[in-house]
């Protein structure tokens, strides 16, 4: 082989070497930025878990009480009716007179865990006597509250307080 042919084939072998180098740094460049999005989201996902874990201890306590008092699957017009007989009987027992009592939309958002049924309720009694039933009504572990309230006084007698209540009942509906 002559000076000039080796030199010919010197000169491929480092353009070669070159050309190579060229592609495999284009090669390592790009598997090195997807190691980076890659390093990115499990980044992004270390902090959501983390977001999550906290949010979760914040809210064990709530959670744990919510499991020992979940309420048994119903239908949403069972609820209602047990509902409507709970605030009856006890506005009986203590001593109110329903006026008028009127059941309202409920809200059965299909996909929620829990529904809601409403009852609106005007009732008149002594002041005594309509605390003690709001007490009876506003039970947290039964997950029933009487949302809104407008007490008025009685315009025929002094004595008597007219009151009109929402009372919502949250239920677990019955699967079918």
């Amino acid at each position: 082989m002559s000076p000039r042919e080796r030199n010919l084939l010197l000169l491929f072998a480092a353009a070669g070497f070159v050309v190579l180098n060229l592609i495999g740094f284009g090669f390592m460049k790009s598997k090195r930025a997807e190691l980076d999005r890659k390093f990115a989201a499990a980044e992004q996902k270390l902090q959501t878990a983390d977001n999550f874990q906290k949010t979760a201890e914040e809210v064990a306590d709530e959670m744990q009480w919510l499991t020992e008092h979940e309420p048994a699957p119903v239908a949403g017009q069972d609820a209602l009716t047990e509902l409507q007989q709970f605030c009856e009987s006890e506005a009986n027992n203590a001593g109110l007179t329903i006026i008028t009592q009127k059941p309202l939309d409920a809200d059965e958002t299909v996909g929620r865990h829990y529904h809601r049924v409403k009852m609106q309720l005007n009732v008149t009694g002594r002041e005594q006597a309509l605390y003690q039933w709001l007490d009876q009504i506003n039970d947290p572990a039964k997950l029933r509250i009487a949302t809104q309230l407008r007490l008025t006084p009685d315009a025929k007698d002094d004595t008597l307080i007219d009151c009109t209540a929402t009372i919502d009942q949250w239920f677990v509906p019955a699967t079918e």
